[in-house]
Formats: structure tokens, C-alpha cells, sequence
């Protein structure tokens, strides 16, 4: 509850003013730099790397209450703290973590993970992205010495991939081919200013999540240093497993702080806003959009912290539940947006009642970190391994 009203109270000071204003395409770096003095940047890494040593729950959280006043700063909160900072916490190396943690949690540094490529998205193991031996490399494996690798690719819809839309965010976990295998993947840190990194295309004309930058990652001939390889070589998909768990229970959060801040909003308005000589709270067909969109939420909100709760963040074994939350929350806060935009009638269609951004920003969690689709795939495949329910 400590951490709850903290983050509430500095979304009411610091986030809920800025978030229209930051809705024209456009990353607030000084309110970035806030979280990391909040020690939220850092929420799930070890303290003595500046981060706060919390849990899952704790995470989701964060995500709920800043998403229920700006989703779009909260996605790039998401892909820096969870995408970033989480998973170089729990797969780095100790040297990893004491090199590149500080900055990220203080806010030093803006970062992110590259999955997603034009070609490939939901079929991640389709990536076509190479990391091949550079000359004068003296083995394989986690060890040090050699030449690294030269990377070559690029990685597409990528979150914090440019900041000012000039240069590329500060750092990446880069997921590439290393071997012919289709599991022959691994995990670089890439670094801005690395000979041959660059900003591809910038992602302008969005539907929504708009105070989040959007951008193509490009790598031509990248030097990476065989320090800068996560773990083993040919070992990403388990690091890439768990980390899919608390991004997709961090999505379904900001989608629970969507709706939370829809039914705030379609409750107060339908109380105060009178038609046909009654508040319009009095007619059953604004009644049933409220009292669902509460029911709902709620739902979803049990769902989610319960799964929190229990969701070890060292190891996996919660994919079918955290597919499940998010297939789940996801339609949910789409759907609640779109009954505070139906309540507010015309003044939800425009952005003075915020409900029109939180609307737009609610489609993306249908697509972004895996699609419905995708969830559909993954529970069915889950339950027929189970062949029982948990």
C-alpha cells in the first residue's frame, strides 16, 4: 500500500499534468529522470546496483497506477525498466549488471530490448538478425577475450529506440541468430555510438501511445564485444521466456489503469452531466456500461495480482496465466474505453476528458507483447500439455 500511494500521489503532482501535453509525439525525459529518483526505474533490480530489490507485484503495480494517467509514458517506462533493466538483472552477469545498471535506474540512460523485425514479429523465432564470430575470436561461450561479434540485422517497433528522435535510445538487449538452429539465439548489450548501430525508421503517425518513440533499429557490421554477451551463447530463449512473463503481467497492468481511469471518468461525468431533466448516471443504458466496466476490471485486477504474487522473477513457469492475464486484460480496458467514450458521448470524442487518448492508447496492448492471437496459440498449447487445469 506504501509504494501504491507514493506512485499515486507523484502520477496526481507529475504525470497526470504532462500527459496531454506529451501526447504530440514527444518523450519526457525530466519526468523520466524522476522515476528513477523514486527508485522506480529500477523496481525489480538489485539494490546494490541502484535498484529497489522489489517483486513482480510490485512491478505491476508501478505500471497500474502510472497507466491509469498516461499509458504511453508508462509503455516506455515498461520497455526500459521491465525490457531492460529486469532482464539484464536476472540474466546478466555481476560485471553486466555493475556496468550498466546504475545509469539505467537513476535515469542516466534510456533503454530497451530488440525483439520484434520487419519481417518477423509474433514468429520471433523467425528473426533473422546474425551474430557471427568476429575475426580473431578465440571461442565461444560466456568467457572473455576475442573479437565479440559483428551483428547484423534490424529490429523493428522498437520502444525507447530513438528518445529525440535524432540518435538512438542508450542501450538494447539485442536478440540474434547465432547459430542455424532455429533456438541458436543470443543476448547483446548494444551500445549508442557502436560503429555501425543506427536509427532506422522513426515510427511518426501512430495511432496511439504517442508520448512514446517508436523506431527501427538498424545494424550494419556492428563490433560487439564478447563482454557484452548475456549469458551463453545459443542460450537466449530461456532468459527471453521469463522476461515475456512479467512484460506481458506489466501490459495487462497498464491496461487495468486504463480502465480504472475510464470508470473514474464515466462515473463522474454521468453524475454531473444531465439530460432530459436527470443526471444521466439514472438511465439504465449508462448504468450497464458502468456498473460492467466495474465488474470487469475487477475481474481482471484479482487475475492479475494473484498472479503477481506468485510469480518468481528468476525463473519461469507462468506463461499460461500470463498469456491468459494479458489476452484477457487487454480486450477488457478496450473495451471499458470505449464505453467512457460512448457515456461522454461527444465529449469523449475529443481530448479535454482524456478519454479519446486512453481509447487510442488502449488498442496497442491487443497487439504489442504478443497478439491476441499469439495468446490463443500459447494457452491452447499450454492446456493441451496439462491436459488438466492448474
Amino acid at each position: 500500500m506504501q509504494l501504491r500511494n507514493m506512485v499515486r500521489a507523484f502520477v496526481q503532482s507529475d504525470v497526470d499534468p504532462q500527459a496531454l501535453q506529451f501526447n504530440r509525439q514527444k518523450f519526457n525525459r525530466q519526468l523520466f529522470r524522476k522515476c528513477g529518483e523514486l527508485g522506480l526505474l529500477g523496481v525489480t533490480a538489485q539494490e546494490q546496483h541502484g535498484g529497489s530489490g522489489m517483486d513482480a507485484a510490485a512491478a505491476v503495480i508501478v505500471h497500474e497506477e502510472l497507466a491509469a494517467s498516461d499509458p504511453a509514458f508508462c509503455l516506455s517506462y515498461l520497455a526500459h525498466s521491465m525490457l531492460f533493466v529486469n532482464n539484464l538483472a536476472q540474466n546478466g552477469s555481476e560485471a553486466q549488471r555493475a556496468r550498466f545498471l546504475p545509469a539505467a535506474c537513476s535515469g542516466d540512460a534510456v533503454c530497451g530490448m530488440g525483439m520484434s523485425e520487419p519481417g518477423s514479429g509474433t514468429d520471433v523465432l523467425g528473426m533473422s538478425t546474425t551474430a557471427v564470430a568476429a575475426p580473431g575470436d578465440s571461442g565461444s561461450g560466456s568467457g572473455s577475450g576475442g573479437g565479440g561479434y559483428v551483428l547484423n540485422g534490424s529490429k523493428m517497433w522498437i520502444t525507447n529506440g530513438t528518445v529525440d528522435g535524432r540518435d538512438t535510445g542508450d542501450a538494447f538487449l539485442v536478440y540474434a541468430r547465432t547459430g542455424r538452429g532455429p533456438r541458436d539465439i543470443s543476448t547483446f548489450i548494444v551500445e549508442r555510438g557502436m560503429a555501425g548501430f543506427s536509427l532506422g525508421t522513426k515510427v511518426e503517425d501512430k495511432c496511439g501511445m504517442r508520448a512514446s518513440m517508436t523506431a527501427e533499429l538498424v545494424f550494419e557490421d556492428v563490433r560487439v564485444p564478447r563482454e557484452n554477451l548475456v549469458g551463453e551463447e545459443g542460450g537466449a530463449l530461456l532468459s527471453m521466456v521469463k522476461n515475456l512473463e512479467i512484460e506481458r503481467l506489466a501490459l495487462g497492468a497498464i491496461s487495468l489503469g486504463i480502465a480504472r481511469r475510464c470508470i473514474d471518468i464515466m462515473n463522474k461525468y454521468s453524475m454531473e452531466r444531465v439530460a432530459f431533466g436527470k443526471p444521466i448516471s439514472s438511465y439504465g443504458q449508462v448504468q450497464r456500461h458502468i456498473a460492467e466496466s466495474y465488474a470487469e476490471y475487477m475481474a481482471g485486477r484479482a487475475y492479475t495480482y494473484s498472479i503477481a504474487a506468485n510469480l518468481d522473477l528468476t525463473t519461469h513457469g507462468c506463461g499460461l496465466d500470463t498469456d491468459a492475464v494479458k489476452l484477457y486484460t487487454a480486450t477488457m480496458g478496450k473495451n471499458v474505453a470505449d464505453r467512457a467514450m460512448q457515456v461522454l458521448g461527444g465529449n469523449g470524442y475529443v481530448g479535454d476528458y482524456q478519454v479519446e487518448r486512453l481509447w487510442r492508447d488502449a488498442k496497442l496492448m491487443e497487439i504489442g507483447g504478443g497478439t491476441l492471437e499469439a495468446h490463443h496459440k500459447n494457452i491452447v498449447r499450454d492446456l493441451r500439455r496439462l491436459q488438466v487445469l492448474p
